[in-house]
């Protein structure tokens, strides 16, 4: 009866710490939050159970008998299935790629919920402890930081050399460095696509480029992202 009250109260302790770290990414409105996170340190607390259980029920088998337990492959399913689970949080929207933060947050999850799932209770309690204190402090770091910022431009404009020329021209102006470009002609309709990557160093001011971009002579349309 004992032994049934630890496993339920481990369990309980992956629920509780996947929860509070899948707390600060729901309040960030991200896909993957609070019940995605409880929901990922439970199982692996759960599969951990089950290879422990499997491993006390088992291991007075000999080497030659035809049952063999090697409780080490449930922990390493747990990692690869995890990294399928990461691997639908990321999002790749044009030049920029979204999601790889919350991906990190479910692969953490799954580790402290095997950490917990096999009795390491303080080394679980310290990764959630830092885990959350880095999604909510260091963010303030980052923002703080002069890095680089990355973005897609695309210009429709008159099948005008010129013009594709005062657009690099206005880009240079603005302190954008152009990482990639692409062009594409539209002969029926006489009208040229570019495709720009540009980068620089502190936040994009779209709409001071957008206006510039927009306000020179033959182009039609301008987005950017």
């Amino acid at each position: 009866m004992n032994y049934d009250f630890s496993l339920m109260g481990r369990l309980l302790l992956a629920a509780l710490l996947g929860g509070m770290l899948g707390f600060e990414r729901e309040i960030h409105g991200r896909p993957a939050g609070f019940r995605t996170h409880l929901l990922v340190a439970l199982g692996a607390c759960l599969m951990m159970l089950v290879s422990e259980f499997f491993f006390v029920k088992y291991h007075g088998l000999t080497s030659g008998a035809a049952m063999r337990i090697d409780p080490g492959r449930i922990a390493a399913q747990i990692v690869t299935g995890i990294g399928f689970l990461g691997a639908g949080a990321i999002i790749k929207d044009g030049s920029a790629i979204r999601g790889l933060t919350t991906a990190a947050c479910l692969w953490v999850a799954a580790g402290i919920g095997m950490a917990v799932g096999t009795g390491l209770y303080v080394p679980a309690l310290a990764v959630t402890g830092m885990a959350v204190g880095a999604l909510m402090f260091l963010k303030r770091v980052e923002e703080s930081m002069a890095k680089d910022s990355y973005a897609t431009l695309t210009v429709y404009c008159d099948a005008n050399p010129s013009v594709g020329t005062l657009v690099e021209a206005c880009l240079d102006a603005q302190g954008l460095r152009r990482v990639d470009v692409a062009v594409e002609k539209d002969k029926q309709a006489g009208e040229v696509r570019y495709d720009y990557v540009v980068v620089r160093i502190g936040p994009m001011r779209s709409s001071t480029l957008v206006e510039d971009i927009a306000n020179l002579e033959g182009v039609r349309k301008v987005r950017f992202r």
